[in-house]
C-alpha cells in the first residue's frame, strides 16, 4: 500500500449533495444511520451551548461543522472496538450510545468522567493534548497480546500533532504493528493558531510516512467518505496490517469554547465559506435526491432530536445533592485503612443531620 496520501482529500459526495462519479458509496442503511446521528448530534450541540449560557455547564467546546468526522469515524467501528476522544468529541460519544447527561457531567465540573468507559468502549474525554494517543496504543498493544481483534481509534486535533505524545504513539504503534487508527480532525485552528503554524508539510497525513504507516487525507465534512476511509483503516488494523493515520479536513464553525472570541483571529468570510460545506446539508441533499429521505423521515428524526434535547435539559438541571461518601469512592481501587476510617467518621458525623432531613 502506498504510504503517501492523495493530493486531494477522498470525497464521495460533493458539497451540493452530488455523488462523485466513479466512487462507490456506503449502503443506504449506513448513510441513513449517519443522517440520524448528525441531526441528533447537532441538536445536542445546540442544547449544550445553550446550557453554558444558562450557567448549567462550566464550558462547552462545540464541534459544530465537524460532526460528520466524529459520526463517520464512530459508525465505521464495531461495538467491540474502543474510541479515545478529546474534549471536543461529545458527538462521537453520543453516537457511541453514551447517555448525554453522562457526557456533560465532565463539563459541568462534577466528575472527571461521567460514564463507564468499559460499558461503551470509550475512554474518558481527554483535555491535555495528545495524551489519549498513547492510551489508545496501550490498549491496542494489550489486545494484540491477547489475540483479540479489537481496534483502537484515537481522536486527535491538528494542534495535538505538535505534541510529543502524538509522535511517540505513532512510532510505537508502527514498530509493533498495532491495530490503531489515528484520526486527526484538522479543524484548521488550535484555539487561535492556524495549521500553517503547526507544520510545513503538505498535509498532516503526510506525517505518517515517517513512521512507516499509510496516511490518508479525507474530506471530513463528507460522512460517506469518512465511513469508507475509517472502515478501511479499521479493516487493515483488524487483519494485522498495522496502524493508519487519517486526516479529516473539516472546520470548527463556532469558537474554541464559550470563553474564546474567534473574531480576533479569523475572518467572517472564512467561516461563511465553510458553512457552505455543511456536512448535514450535504448528506441531506444526497439522500433526498436519491429518494432515501423524505419529509416524514426528516420530521421523525427531528422529533427524536428534540425529545433528546428536552430530556437532557430536564435531567441536567435537576438538583441532586451529592452523596458525601463519593469523596472516598474512587481514590483507590482498594481503600486504605486510613481512608476507611475517614469514611466511617464521616458517616457517624453525618448520621444526625440525615435523620433530621428524613424527618426522623
Amino acid at each position: 500500500m502506498d504510504l503517501l496520501p492523495t493530493a486531494e482529500p477522498v470525497r464521495l459526495i460533493e458539497a451540493d449533495g452530488t455523488p462523485v462519479a466513479g466512487r462507490a458509496l456506503p449502503g443506504g442503511t449506513a448513510l441513513r444511520a449517519a443522517y440520524r446521528a448528525l441531526v441528533v448530534g447537532r441538536r445536542f450541540e445546540q442544547q449544550a451551548t445553550a446550557l453554558v449560557k444558562q450557567g448549567q455547564l462550566a464550558v462547552y467546546p462545540s464541534a459544530r461543522g465537524q460532526e460528520a468526522a466524529e459520526v463517520g469515524a464512530v459508525l465505521a467501528l464495531r461495538p467491540t472496538d474502543w474510541i479515545f476522544p478529546t474534549y471536543r468529541d461529545s458527538v462521537a460519544l453520543l453516537t457511541r450510545g453514551v447517555d448525554p447527561v453522562e457526557i456533560l457531567t465532565l463539563l459541568r465540573g462534577e466528575w472527571h468522567c461521567g460514564y463507564d468507559p468499559y460499558a461503551h468502549g470509550a475512554a474518558p474525554q481527554c483535555t491535555p493534548l495528545a495524551t489519549q494517543a498513547p492510551h489508545a496504543v496501550g490498549l491496542a498493544f494489550a489486545a494484540q497480546a491477547r489475540g483479540e481483534d479489537t481496534v483502537a481509534l484515537a481522536f486527535v486535533g491538528d494542534g495535538a500533532t505538535s505534541e510529543g505524545d502524538f509522535h511517540e504513539a505513532l512510532n510505537f504503534a508502527a514498530v509493533f504493528h498495532l491495530p490503531v487508527v489515528f484520526f486527526v480532525q484538522n479543524n484548521q485552528y488550535a484555539i487561535s493558531v492556524p495549521v500553517s503554524r503547526q507544520t510545513s508539510a503538505p498535509s498532516l497525513a503526510h506525517k505518517a510516512v515517517g513512521y512507516g504507516m499509510p496516511g490518508v487525507l479525507v474530506d471530513g465534512n463528507d460522512v460517506a467518505a469518512v465511513l469508507t476511509v475509517v472502515g478501511e483503516a479499521a479493516r487493515r488494523a483488524r487483519e494485522g496490517e498495522g496502524p493508519t493515520l487519517v486526516e479529516a479536513m473539516t472546520y470548527r464553525v463556532d469558537a474554541h469554547t464559550n470563553a474564546d472570541d474567534a473574531t480576533r483571529y479569523r475572518p467572517d468570510e472564512e467561516v461563511a465559506g465553510w458553512l457552505a460545506r455543511d456536512p448535514l446539508d450535504r448528506l441531506s441533499a444526497y439522500l433526498t435526491n436519491s429518494g432515501q429521505l423524505n419529509v416524514d423521515v426528516e420530521a421523525a428524526v427531528a422529533a427524536e432530536a428534540e425529545e433528546l434535547a428536552a430530556d437532557l435539559r430536564a435531567r441536567l438541571v435537576a438538583e441532586v445533592p451529592p452523596a458525601p461518601e463519593e469523596l472516598f469512592a474512587h481514590v483507590y481501587h482498594r481503600p486504605t485503612q486510613r481512608l476507611r476510617a475517614q469514611a466511617a467518621l464521616l458517616r457517624a458525623e453525618s448520621a444526625p443531620s440525615r435523620a433530621e432531613s428524613d424527618g426522623s
